[in-house]
């Protein structure tokens, strides 16, 4: 059974810093693209990281350079650290093991406000 449980999400300030956790179960970590998203109040999912099975990531334009996506195949979990945050970073960040529709967890918190 596929398991993917996200954490790490909280209150931070304009220009703090979080660092999200994902932890997935069920499936071969080390052959699986892993990606997040995220859901801002009234907005439609917004892809914002993915990395693969090499490590290669990728970024929306509107977290490059402000985020980093990373994993760690012996804990089979990926992560995401959150610098440089903005109001308009808060949303709530969800965790997708595979490739679409893949796996999704329920997500996790995040609000960026002083």
């Amino acid at each position: 059974q596929v398991r993917v449980v996200e954490s790490g999400g909280g209150l931070a300030q304009p220009g703090g810093s979080l660092r999200l956790s994902c932890a997935a179960s069920g499936f071969t970590f080390s052959n699986t693209a892993m990606s997040w998203a995220r859901q801002a109040p009234g907005k439609g999912l917004e892809w914002i990281a993915n990395i693969g099975r090499e490590s290669d990531t990728y970024y929306a334009d509107s977290v490059k350079g402000r985020f980093t996506i990373s994993r760690d195949s012996a804990k089979s979990t990926v992560y995401l650290q959150l610098d440089s945050l903005k109001p308009e970073d808060t949303a709530v960040y969800l965790c997708r093991a595979g490739r679409s529709p893949g796996y999704w967890g329920q997500g996790t918190q995040v609000t960026v406000s002083s």
